[in-house]
């Protein structure tokens, strides 16, 4: 059976207005455009990718702007950046702060979201022998999915 991402596109767009209302901060139709692209597929989305559709779509929208509705999607917690990739996923836990790992296809792009608190912990751990203090933390893992092997 084939993934809808229909599904996860509704879900990710609900819960990204019912936490800006809750937030007080304004899901402008820009914002929410870009969240349902980012939520397409699992793959990271770049930038000038978005801009792309967004211009085949009759948009005028330009880089700052994209830019800026990116760093909003972040902020709220409804996206991350795949720094490695310079792209962007949509967040499954959105509202909630939490620490991630990414897998990553290097074959296919799909991108997946997992949490491990053994592993955060560790980290944190290694840190603090170090006296360090992190601020934020994005492990990324390459390899390659089941789909691929």
């Amino acid at each position: 059976m084939a993934h809808n991402h229909d599904h996860c596109i509704g879900t990710a767009i609900a819960t990204a207005e019912r936490v800006c209302r809750d937030r007080g901060v304004r899901f402008t139709d820009l914002r929410k455009r870009i969240l349902e692209m980012v939520w397409a597929g699992h793959t990271a989305v770049k930038a000038y990718d978005l801009l792309d559709v967004l211009s085949r779509e009759g948009g005028s929208a330009k880089p700052p702007t994209v830019y800026r509705a990116l760093d909003f999607l972040m902020e709220q917690g409804f996206v991350h950046k795949i720094e490695s990739l310079n792209a962007y996923v949509g967040c499954p836990h959105a509202g909630d702060h939490h620490v991630s790992q990414f897998l990553i296809c290097d074959t296919c792009g799909y991108v997946e979201e997992v949490t491990s608190a053994p592993l955060t912990h560790e980290l944190v751990n290694l840190a603090d022998s170090k006296a360090f203090t992190i601020k934020g933390q994005t492990v990324e893992i390459h390899g390659t999915c089941t789909n691929c092997r």
